[in-house]
């Protein structure tokens, strides 16, 4: 693993990368509460076939975080990441998880141009996740920690306690046996920078996707497909055991996707990518071929 600094609309951005620079670029962007260091598993496992690319996105670990909910629209987050996939020389494949997976999704539907493929895991198309979030059923109830989240000073109460309540919600109904020791020290280290945790708490509060209360759906605006689209050959990993984003929230993905390939993965939840990074690493290998 090497680490670099990119110099992105002005700003400082902090990477770690794993493999030849001469390979072709693997852009890997990591979602809530993680930060790059979460993608050490399966760079590991890619680093002969890609040169692979983690950046610390904008609030998170040792990258630029700047105060108030603006600054984290998903337009401007994508913004960054176009920004660094032209550092890198042009088109790239992609991968996001959770957060990441959305701004991976916004790069290949408003910079077609820089996404040569799209790869995601345990993430999702904002349309389908709207759709099932606001539909008042089993995904409402499983995105309520969304309205948590948003709670003013939200951020204060998730870091008490040595971020008990972070954990809580980290680990909710799913295998956190991964998260220990060093690894566990290193991720509180993250969390623990100035200014941190709100900012990435405020990805939730910039995010205009509405969650309907249990049982009570929620009528949506009329959405254009031809503007979502993703064009690039995707492929979808999932991790059948996640409870915080259900199957449901990739129904209707093909009509955005036209190139899509899923694959699921038993024995995994919503943190595939630590549970099971040898099997994903051989799906997106077995894929690019």
């Amino acid at each position: 693993m090497q680490t670099r600094w990119f110099t992105l609309n002005g700003q400082k951005f902090f990477a770690r990368t794993w493999g030849d620079p001469s390979l072709p670029p693997l852009l890997m962007l990591h979602g809530f509460p993680e930060y790059s260091g979460a993608w050490a598993e399966l760079a590991t496992e890619l680093q002969d076939t890609f040169y692979c690319v983690a950046p610390d996105q904008r609030g998170y670990g040792q990258s630029y975080c700047p105060s108030g909910v603006e600054a984290y629209r998903t337009g401007v987050l994508a913004s960054d990441m176009a920004a660094l996939m032209s550092e890198l020389g042009g088109p790239a494949i992609v991968m996001g998880h959770d957060w990441g997976a959305s701004v991976a999704y916004g790069l290949a539907m408003f910079h077609p141009d820089l996404v040569s493929r799209l790869i995601i895991a345990n993430g999702v198309h904002p349309v389908p996740f709207q759709r099932a979030m606001a539909a008042g059923g089993a995904q409402s109830t499983a995105s309520q920690y969304i309205n948590v989240l948003r709670e003013t000073g939200s951020e204060v109460r998730f870091a008490a306690n040595d971020f008990a309540k972070l954990m809580q919600l980290f680990s909710a109904n799913m295998d956190l046996s991964w998260l220990t020791g060093e690894k566990l020290a290193a991720y509180k280290t993250e969390w623990s920078r100035a200014g941190r945790l709100e900012a990435m708490i405020n990805w939730y509060r910039a995010s205009p996707l509405v969650v309907a209360a249990p049982g009570r759906p929620l009528e949506l605006p009329a959405m254009d497909p031809a503007r979502l689209q993703v064009r690039c050959p995707h492929l979808l990993i999932w991790g059948m055991d996640d409870t915080a984003l259900l199957p449901e929230t990739r129904e209707g993905l093909g009509e955005f996707a036209a190139d899509l390939t899923l694959r699921e993965i038993k024995g995994a939840d919503h943190w595939v990518l630590h549970q099971k990074a040898g099997e994903v690493a051989g799906v997106v290998k077995d894929w690019i071929k």
